[in-house]
């Protein structure tokens, strides 16, 4: 097999990418010049990486379990990855092997049957025990799998107003699905991100890492690793390209008014658009390492969080930031102000969960309870101000170390911690009403909770490992996006 450095160094980048680390995919993807290759991502199959390396370890293993005069052995025991590696230890398997299974092939062939056998059945069982029950399970008959992204789906957002499901993938597309009239066929619109090279338009080959609706769902905004920023109509044409950072968009917010659109970039900035214009309005240059997630607080002033373990509050038209929090000890990886704006809540991979308030400087709460990095939080619908105003407030976390935690923020204490999920929760959404939570996994499943009493009330096994999920305006559905480029929608009327 021949392979050249920029192939190597593209499916490590991909991995990095498909596990969850987009900075030290970015990072790595600087250093190793993958945009200077003529690779085209969009061809390259999801875990590409893990597959090869799995097929080169059966490989091994298979060169194992042939003997000397090429008869063919059973393997007593599985290579690790690193054994497989380890020219000694592959020839001491292989002895070892050879040594064991000589003069007893026909007992060997008969214990080989009985052991097949009781592996199925342990299979069976353990499978049986992990089955849900089916008033949980959600029937495929609830379920529409839209096919057509070429790679991993990054995201994906309702409309907050009709039943169009927008997704953004890394074969540089956005999508929006109309799922109002046919759930078995609906239509889509591909949204192609390009770039001028040459005097023409060329696929930029780049993530669609970041989109949102603006309020009245007229408009979506796209944020994508070319470095742009794009505004598109509900009937699939390019409005407008923003173009001001230098680098990847991590993150996009449409303000409350529609007229303001906030990015984040790996360019350390975050800048102010105007949406009519496409203008930049003002850009921020507080942050000293990429910044990774931007929320608004009101229609003209937000926080932005970053890998410099900082928190910036700043005010268009004001040239510093109006609040600096310091205390995470490892880079922030989301922010969100409460349905107010009155409260900030940020999560890290220091395993901490913060509140803060703009009224003083050291956090409100620290709250310690995940043991691996918080991925992301969202605040519940609910409490004074919302459509919800006679339920209590919640926060929610998903953490890398496979579960999701429900916390009563003023009490600073955690009400429910739901555990379900067997690989790391990458997103968690509140449904409209804040009666349920939805979740999404790398263990590919969609579970949906219960706030009030945190029980899993329905829940759903996809193709591959979910990135987002998020509800529709009216509650009545659950839209996903997964690894293996599938989108789905969990119509959960009459279950």
């Amino acid at each position: 097999m021949a392979f050249s450095s920029d192939e190597l160094n593209f499916l490590v980048y991909r991995y990095l990418q498909e596990s969850g680390f987009q900075h030290s995919a970015y990072s790595f993807g600087l250093e190793s010049h993958i945009s200077q290759s003529n690779i085209n991502g969009a061809l390259v199959p999801p875990a590409a990486l893990i597959s090869i390396v799995q097929k080169g370890l059966h490989y091994t293993e298979a060169e194992i379990c042939v003997g000397e005069d090429g008869s063919e052995l059973r393997l007593i025991e599985s290579l690790s990855l690193i054994d497989a590696v380890m020219p000694d230890i592959v020839a001491s398997r292989q002895s070892q092997n050879q040594d064991k299974q000589s003069g007893v092939k026909n007992d060997v062939q008969g214990t080989n049957g009985e052991e097949g056998t009781a592996t199925v059945t342990s299979a069976i069982s353990s499978t049986n025990t992990m089955e849900l029950d089916n008033s949980i399970e959600i029937p495929a008959e609830k379920s529409t799998i839209l096919k057509g992204h070429e790679s991993e789906v990054f995201i994906c957002a309702w409309n907050p107003i009709t039943d169009l499901l927008a997704s953004g993938s890394g074969d540089s597309t956005a999508r929006i699905w109309d799922m109002a009239d046919s759930l078995s066929d609906p239509s889509q619109l591909i949204l192609r991100h390009c770039i001028q090279k040459g005097g023409t338009e060329v696929p930029s080959n780049k993530d669609v890492t970041s989109l949102d609706w603006n309020c009245d769902g007229t408009l979506l905004a796209t944020g994508s690793y070319d470095g742009y920023a794009r505004i598109w109509m509900t009937d699939g044409r390019l409005s407008s390209t923003l173009g001001q950072h230098k680098g990847p968009i991590f993150a996009l917010k449409w303000n409350k008014k529609g007229n303001y659109i906030l990015s984040a970039g790996v360019d350390k900035t975050t800048i102010i658009w105007d949406a009519a214009s496409g203008q930049c309005n003002q850009q921020f240059a507080f942050h000293t390492a990429p910044a990774l997630d931007v929320d608004w607080q009101s229609n003209s002033s937000f926080a932005s969080c970053s890998t410099d373990q900082c928190i910036h509050v700043c005010r268009l038209g004001v040239d510093r930031p109006v609040k600096t929090f310091q205390g995470h000890t490892n880079e922030v990886n989301a922010i969100k102000w409460d349905p107010q704006g009155n409260l900030l809540a940020s999560c890290s991979d220091d395993m901490t969960l913060k509140i803060w308030s703009m009224k003083q400087d050291t956090c409100v709460h620290d709250l310690q309870a995940h043991n691996k990095e918080i991925y992301t939080i969202k605040w519940s619908p609910t409490g004074p101000g919302t459509a919800n105003p006679n339920m209590n407030l919640i926060l929610a976390s998903a953490s890398f170390d496979s579960t999701v935690r429900l916390w009563d923020v003023e009490q600073g204490a955690f009400i429910h911690t739901l555990t379900k999920h067997t690989e790391p929760v990458y997103s968690v959404a509140f449904s409209p009403d804040g009666k349920f939570l939805a979740s999404g996994s790398f263990d590919k499943c969609v579970h949906i909770w219960s706030t009030q009493s945190g029980q899993l009330v329905h829940s759903y096994k996809g193709t591959g490992g979910i990135f987002e999920v998020c509800w529709n305006s009216t509650g009545n559905k659950v839209g996903a996006s997964a690894s293996d480029g599938s989108v789905f929608v969990l119509d959960l009327r009459k279950l």
